[in-house]
């Protein structure tokens, strides 16, 4: 069997029996989706590669304590997640925080008359603070479910949804604020 058809928990195994040179399989394997969405979360190329490296250097590093009865990437994406957001945090506090476009406000049964594109969604998508942005990703933009976003966020299920919820009406006012201003 060649080390790509391994799966994640058999080459997590293996590492923690000492061969290490594997860990690369796993960067290679999910480089590009935890690259994706750090980008997508801090909206900037350098630091999704910042972030990216750092979630791979701590899954390593905590490759000890994994819990295998969880899938590694749900895991893996959880810490990538997690170094965006505390990165978007550490941002805010270092630059502060300002939003002049908050000021904008529209009708909103302008949203109900119009049809968005999946390019207008992605662009409002990144008007979300980082916390709104990664919950609606991972459910519309990469398919997880109420319970692995839990898993990956930290957070009950009931709350992944409440915070969905909240979200979702954020990204509406968004898109009727971008549509008023067209």
């Amino acid at each position: 069997m060649s080390r790509a058809e391994l799966s994640d928990q058999a080459i997590v195994e293996q590492i923690r029996s000492g061969s290490s040179e594997l860990f690369g399989v796993l960067v290679e394997r999910y480089q590009k989706p935890l690259f994706n969405v750090a980008y997508r979360i801090t909206n900037d190329h350098h630091d999704a590669e910042d972030v990216t490296q750092a979630a791979f250097l701590k899954a390593y590093e905590n490759l000890p304590s994994f819990d295998t009865r969880f899938r590694f990437f749900s895991w893996i994406y959880r810490i990538t997640v997690n170094e965006a957001l505390n990165l978007d945090a550490k941002r805010k506090r270092s630059e502060g925080f300002v939003d002049g476009d908050a000021e904008r406000v529209a009708d909103p049964d302008d949203l109900i008359d119009r049809h968005a594109t999946e390019q207008q969604v992605e662009e409002a998508v990144l008007w979300l603070k980082p916390s709104d942005r990664a919950i609606v990703l991972l459910r519309h933009f990469q398919g997880f479910s109420y319970q692995e976003i839990g898993f990956i966020m930290d957070l009950p299920e009931k709350t992944v949804k409440s915070r969905l919820y909240t979200a979702r009406q954020r990204l509406r006012d968004i898109m009727v604020r971008q549509d008023t201003a067209n």
